[in-house]
């Protein structure tokens, strides 16, 4: 569980400095993500904008008025076959770690993500070493379903891409009744 003085809510568009801020960290820093540029804030606002524009959810952890968090997911492919598949990411600012943000930004997402229509949310983990990002998704009921060796190139070595899932509401125990295909049918607009 977060701290209590913890609040998950929807981003807001006055979120993307800090949003850019963590992610620039994790960037700079990490292996969780292989992007080797960091993002400006317009990237950022941009990235967010299309996320909002799908009818999927854009999350922030905040503490004390301050954004130490943030997660988000988008459609896993553009593809129409993969409508109801979305990837997510969860960011912590640093020193935020190991106080159960990670979780509760997970839930919440997942939550959110399922009453957006998704049935299938997807963690795509860099670096097969990132014990914190595959311990939170495991918690969460996410299973390991394969690793991709040496599928990434940064800080001078090959990383891995852990692949774990997780089924939302009835998952694939039915088809999409009329309305969930129609209103799914285009994941990409």
């Amino acid at each position: 569980m977060p701290p209590t003085s913890c609040l998950i809510r929807p981003s807001r568009s006055d979120d993307v400095a800090a949003t850019t801020a963590i992610y620039t960290h994790h960037v700079l820093h990490g292996t969780g993500t292989f992007e080797i540029d960091p993002p400006t804030e317009a990237d950022m606002t941009a990235r967010r904008a299309d996320v909002l524009a799908r009818g999927l959810p854009y999350l922030v952890a905040e503490q004390a008025g301050q954004v130490i968090g943030f997660a988000y997911c988008n459609w896993f492919k553009p593809r129409p076959a993969y409508r109801f598949s979305a990837e997510d990411s969860i960011y912590l600012a640093p020193g935020s770690h190991g106080q159960g943000l990670g979780r509760a930004l997970l839930a919440e997402l997942a939550a959110q993500a399922e009453s957006a229509g998704v049935r299938k949310l997807i963690a795509v983990i860099g670096d097969s070493a990132n014990a914190g990002s595959i311990g939170v998704h495991r918690s969460a009921g996410f299973a390991h379903v394969g690793v991709i060796k040496s599928c990434g190139w940064k800080f001078d070595h090959w990383l891995d891409v852990v692949l774990m899932e997780k089924a939302l509401g009835v998952g694939d125990s039915r088809p999409p009744d009329e309305q969930e295909n129609q209103t799914r049918h285009n994941p990409a607009l």
